[in-house]
């Protein structure tokens, strides 16, 4: 709808219905099993984004309406759509909105998104107040949820409880692409003839005590760190949040870091 409601061509649209297919169950955490080896980046379902779309009946679809697939898929040619922090996107726009109404930190997205323009192919707040602002939230939703100490544990441990279901079988990668209940289900039933995997599963849900403790840990674990740094227009200019308040940028030189805990587990 963002991308609609700013213009966005219909192949950029279509780009950024389909952006999230490839999402696994329990979205974020399955960067946590063990082989993914994508924590810091947490980039698991991008690595596989393209090769998923071919293989599902997305192309016979855009294909009867005369739509390129490859175009579709390259995300160079929709700047509105994705692109690398510190820069806006509609994807980055849509789940902050989302997970701040959701978290009451705003009561609706109507002040941003009335303050947004769709200038030159790129994201700019109309005035540096509503940039800072935004940016500001982004920060604190990053603080307190996306790269928190609590959120990584429980990504953590829900990578370890599947990593260990895969590696007796008890559920398969194909699995991992269905929903969270019917990857639960198949697991349950082993639950009580395997101690580790019990271990794991109440560790999974809150069972158990935690801390972040550099001088005795059990694990270190990283989580991605998001931090944005809008464009406004300022006194005729495009400028980011950054140019305008000096402070910002060092804020964003310290937050574009990965988050590294080091986790204690209760005994």
């Amino acid at each position: 709808m963002l991308l609609k409601t700013y213009g966005a061509p219909i192949e950029e649209q279509i780009a950024g219905l389909i952006h999230d297919v490839s999402h696994t169950v329990f979205s974020h955490c399955t960067d946590y099993i063990s082989d993914a080896d994508s924590e810091k980046e947490q980039n698991c379902h991008d690595k596989i984004f393209d090769e998923f779309v071919r293989k599902s009946e997305i192309p016979e679809i855009l294909k009867k309406y005369n739509l390129n697939l490859d175009y579709i898929l390259d995300d160079k040619n929709f700047p509105l759509k994705e692109k690398d922090l510190l820069d806006l996107c509609a994807d980055r726009i849509d789940y902050g909105l989302r997970t701040a109404i959701f978290h009451k930190k705003i009561k609706n997205g109507k002040y941003f998104i009335n303050n947004l323009l769709a200038e030159n192919k790129q994201w700019v707040f109309k005035d540096f107040e509503s940039a800072e602002k935004y940016a500001k939230l982004f920060l604190n939703l990053n603080t307190k949820f996306w790269s928190s100490l609590s959120l990584t544990v429980i990504s953590r441990n829900v990578g370890d409880f599947l990593w260990h279901a895969l590696s007796k079988n008890y559920i398969s990668k194909t699995d991992l692409y269905t929903t969270d209940k019917i990857v639960l289900e198949k697991i349950k039933p082993h639950i009580k003839t395997d101690s580790k995997l019990s271990l794991l599963f109440d560790k999974m849900n809150n069972k158990g005590s935690f801390r972040n403790n550099p001088k005795s840990y059990d694990v270190i674990v990283f989580c991605k760190s998001r931090v944005v740094d809008p464009l406004c227009l300022h006194k005729g200019k495009i400028k980011r949040v950054s140019d305008i308040d000096l402070k910002w940028k060092s804020i964003i030189k310290q937050e574009s870091k990965p988050k590294k805990y080091f986790l204690e587990f209760g005994r």
